[in-house]
């Protein structure tokens, strides 16, 4: 039984011990979880910290079942939470997955139209562009595509991307992103990503513009990744004294500026 003695509430503990067990296979898939007054006696707690861990499970979908239904434990995609900056990497330890990935290109070109705004850099300076596949147990999830600029990027031209997280390998220059803005849509694979995904072309594809800034407000990278939905979801965590303002965001072409490229993300 997990100790419930750290400074964290209540309900985020037990609802750690429970993806704990669907992880690991100690609740497995199909199977019931223990009622509610189990595991009140078992985590020592009230019915409240409880509810909200198996609420947050079902909302994960990591949990089925409700109204009446006993929850069961669903297939475990892992989710990625977009409520703290963290990178795929970094979420990936933190499952206890293993990770690996295979670099397809790393190249200096011309910025086009859209990632030199991304960037705030001039159109047709020299930007870096990274392309890799990325994948969890031995099972392909992503697909990377990043673009740099050339005093971030050039860091990276030595480096061996296939065995190194590559904002490790930025963070051992001083330069750290610490501040992302995101955009989810879904796209169809392309024959090239479905071929590097073990996918057919056409299957569906959750996409992730991603812009990193660092400390000083400076764009570290702009990022195009797409992942398989059947293996990777995403967890936004909103509070209402954090609610942001709203904006709107305007889709741009996908790609539109990287025409000339041999890869894709």
């Amino acid at each position: 039984m997990k100790d419930m003695t750290s400074a964290e509430p209540l309900h985020q503990q037990v609802y750690a011990a429970m993806v704990e067990r669907i992880r690991s296979g100690h609740w497995r898939e199909g199977e019931q979880v223990p009622s509610e007054q189990t595991l009140v006696e078992e985590f020592g707690t009230s019915r409240g910290p409880v509810r909200q861990a198996l609420a947050r499970l079902r909302a994960e979908g990591l949990l089925i079942g409700g109204r009446g239904a006993p929850p069961r434990v669903q297939k475990v995609v892992p989710s990625q939470p977009f409520d703290t900056y963290i990178s795929f990497t970094e979420w990936a330890e933190s499952l206890g997955r293993d990770l690996t990935q295979v670099t397809i290109e790393v190249a200096r070109r011309g910025a086009g139209a859209v990632i030199a705004e991304k960037l705030e850099v001039p159109e047709g300076s020299f930007v870096i562009e990274v392309v890799r596949v990325r994948s969890l147990d031995g099972e392909p999830v992503m697909v990377e595509r990043g673009a740099y600029p050339y005093d971030v990027g050039r860091h990276l031209l030595t480096a061996d991307l296939d065995e190194n997280s590559i904002y490790r390998i930025l963070r051992e220059q001083d330069i750290c992103p610490v501040r992302a803005r995101n955009v989810i849509d879904a796209v169809a694979a392309d024959a090239q990503q479905g071929e590097w995904l073990r996918v057919e072309a056409g299957s569906p594809l959750l996409r992730v513009r991603r812009q990193s800034f660092d400390g000083r407000g400076r764009p570290v990278d702009f990022a195009e990744n797409f992942y398989l939905p059947s293996h990777a979801t995403f967890a936004v965590e909103n509070t209402r004294a954090q609610t942001p303002g709203l904006s709107r965001v305007t889709i741009d072409a996908p790609s539109s500026d990287r025409a000339s490229s041999h890869a894709s993300h």
